[in-house]
């Protein structure tokens, strides 16, 4: 992939006959084209690892390694260069399998020079497309960024319009949603829009304070107050004074402390522990759950006058499954973030890595999205994040067990799908072998298992058949 600041391309052309590099280079000139040639393989897999070049133009015989392999080392160095091969001795099977290792074309020689040209033509203008498109989701990224927040689906577009309505207002606000969906950038968002947004920020994860201490962190401690407690000490709520205060995970509060967290609400004053004296105290209060309240209410595990008191205003985060369109703007987006951070010239993700990524379900959200590209953009050795950079679970996801899913073994799960492929071809086993790509005698064996098979363990449809 060629960098976006240079408006040439790079073309690197390997062919062990001086002749055909210079008529390469005669038939090629062009100003958006810079050309690098050499008669060595050694040679062109170093220059093609330091210049990086967007199109490669490589001889299929050479001396000293086949252009095959180069093309395999080539495509593991850099998937994202368009590597076409040349040859005079073109054959139908390794026309095939260059394509299937990557290749982009596969030309003969003499070459055509008409065809070649209006090859490379299509691979520049395409390049510009990139190009053009790289500068627009620069701008698009500035655009769809709302405080640190990114997204142009409706439901997130929707979703800052709500921030921006509330902020200047609220007092007390819940914001809803699976974790991973970031729940804590929408709360700062509010407090940066809000008349507060100079006010200090204050956080608690609620399910992370044990039950015993955490009246005293959000509500601070009094001299004497219990063993430990030598001096008068100032909670969260205190500290916030003139700010906004953030409780997430708010569904873990024990009832007890869910009592307490009302009366500030209500009164906009705290109690320290061991003090008689009330403080009052003029902040902001943000909570935050992953948890349904409503269904914590109805079983009585949370408070009702709360719950009202909380939800007066509310705002529901989307999943990422349910803001797809959002999902290259994010990708973009974190690929820069950390890029930057690891000091690293990453220019963006290959196109199967993105079809990979856009297949995932995503159960850890936005969240799970930013760690999986910190982790692609540490692992990757080129300038782009390919496949091979993505963690296990995002290239071979493992499938949910439903709670009613059968637990089957590995053997059986070969027989049902042998059943199914036969069920699809009408029962024609030499079709069965060629769409399982196993040979003929395989298949026998296989039914001939499944008929031998302890009663109870094959399905009518398999003993029908064999």
């Amino acid at each position: 992939m060629a960098d976006s600041q240079n408006d040439a391309l790079k073309l690197l052309a390997i062919d062990d006959t001086p002749q055909n590099l210079e008529l390469i280079v005669e038939a090629l000139a062009q100003d958006l084209l810079e050309i690098i040639t050499t008669s060595d393989t050694d040679e062109g897999l170093q220059l093609f690892h330091n210049a990086r070049p967007a199109i490669v133009l490589l001889d299929l015989v050479m001396p000293k390694m086949s252009g095959m392999e180069v093309l395999e080392r080539m495509v593991a160095d850099d998937p994202a260069a368009e590597i076409i091969l040349m040859t005079a001795h073109y054959s139908t099977e390794s026309a095939v399998e260059a394509i299937q290792k990557g290749a982009a074309d596969y030309l003969t020689k003499p070459l055509d020079l008409k065809k070649l040209r209006d090859r490379i033509g299509i691979i520049v203008a395409d390049a510009e497309k990139r190009r053009q498109a790289f500068q627009l989701d620069h701008a698009l990224l500035d655009t769809y960024q709302f405080e640190g927040i990114i997204g142009r689906s409706p439901a997130m577009l929707e979703t800052f319009a709500k921030i921006r309505r509330v902020a200047p207002h609220f007092q007390t606000l819940l914001v809803t949603g699976a974790t991973g969906t970031g729940k804590e950038l929408v709360a700062r968002a509010l407090q940066r829009l809000s008349p507060v947004a100079s006010g200090p920020f204050a956080v608690c994860n609620c399910s992370a304070i044990v039950e015993t201490l955490l009246e005293s962190e959000l509500f601070g401690y009094v001299r004497g107050a219990f063993t430990g407690a030598t001096q008068d000490k100032a909670g969260l709520f205190e500290s916030a004074n003139g700010g906004t205060v953030f409780l997430d995970e708010i569904g873990e509060l024990s009832m007890p402390a869910q009592a307490k967290l009302l009366r500030v609400l209500q009164q906009r004053e705290i109690q320290r522990v061991g003090s008689p004296k009330t403080r009052a105290v003029n902040v902001r209060v943000v909570g935050a759950t992953n948890q349904d309240l409503r269904e914590l209410v109805a079983s009585g595990r949370f408070r009702e006058d709360l719950y009202y008191r909380l939800s007066m205003i509310e705002i529901n985060l989307p999943t990422l499954t349910e803001r797809r369109e959002d999902l290259p703007l994010l990708q973009k987006y974190f690929v820069e973030k950390f890029a930057t951070q690891y000091g690293k010239e990453i220019k963006g993700i290959t196109r199967r890595a993105q079809q990979q990524l856009a297949r995932h379900i995503w159960p850890g959200n936005v969240r799970e999205l930013e760690n999986v590209i910190g982790n692609a953009a540490m692992m990757t050795q080129g300038n782009t994040i390919d496949l091979a950079d993505l963690p296990e679970s995002v290239r071979n996801p493992v499938e949910p067990l439903k709670s009613n899913e059968e637990l089957l073994s590995l053997e059986e799960v070969q027989n049902r799908h042998l059943q199914r492929v036969l069920e699809l071809v009408g029962g024609n086993k030499v079709r069965a072998a060629e769409v399982l790509g196993v040979s003929r005698a395989t298949i026998y064996e296989m039914l001939a298992r499944i008929k031998n098979a302890p009663k109870g363990l094959k399905s009518k449809s398999a003993t029908e058949r064999c």
